[in-house]
């Protein structure tokens, strides 16, 4: 996927949906709920249950939707989930190495970094996006907001404190896209398997992001 196919992607949907499951079960079964609610972007993180296999099978019962995995840490779990079939690529650290493997390949990297020198530097070594990452430790919106100023031209993906009642925000603060995880899955619909629950959550984070890139388009207009 090229670099622009994947800004566009980020721009059209905005917000992915990040999985850790401990069973490869309880994995497939979220994938499709928030599928079902609207969202086309999905992170399966490698530390969950059969991750490469869970990849292989959503791309193909997910056609519609771009399936990607987190949580890399080394280039031995990066190679493998390339060999899975990963779309994007996201690491909560910053490894030019990594990167430069994942350009090699042609998959979209979205590495993790914190400070400005961070970002710069994850940027420098030829990421696609930065993850900013976590940001409910740095500020929250007001942290990118603040970021945006000089570091407008990087776009930023900030995770690890986005919830459905700040996801819109964050947009408004200049970020590309959000990450969201436990506020997708409530730990109690994830024991009752209330997997419609799950997918009205997911309905209610795309109504808000429609809503919001209509407004971007409106504002643009005029």
């Amino acid at each position: 996927m090229s670099e622009k196919s994947w800004l566009k992607l980020l721009q059209q949907y905005r917000a992915i949906a990040v999985i850790r499951a401990t069973t490869f079960e309880l994995g497939y079964e979220m994938a499709r709920a928030v599928a079902r609610g609207g969202i086309h972007l999905i992170e399966i993180t490698w530390n969950s249950d059969r991750p490469d296999d869970l990849i292989d099978i959503l791309r193909s019962d997910l056609p519609h939707c771009t399936i990607g995995t987190g949580t890399l840490l080394n280039q031995v779990d990066l190679h493998r989930a390339i060999a899975a079939g990963a779309q994007f690529l996201f690491t909560p650290h910053t490894e030019p190495a990594l990167i430069q493997v994942a350009a090699a390949s042609g998959i979209p990297i979205i590495p993790g970094a914190l400070s400005p020198t961070e970002i710069v530097t994850a940027w420098h070594a030829g990421a696609n996006c930065v993850k900013v990452f976590p940001i409910s430790a740095v500020g929250g919106p007001h942290y990118i907001q603040s970021l945006h100023g000089p570091l407008g031209h990087i776009p930023l993906i900030p995770t690890g404190g986005v919830n459905l009642q700040n996801a819109i925000n964050f947009l408004k603060a200049g970020a590309i896209a959000v990450g969201l995880s436990g506020d997708l899955f409530p730990k109690k619909l994830l024991a009752d398997q209330d997997w419609d629950a799950i997918s009205d959550q997911a309905r209610i984070l795309t109504f808000s992001i429609q809503n919001f890139n209509n407004n971007e388009i409106t504002s643009f207009g005029n």
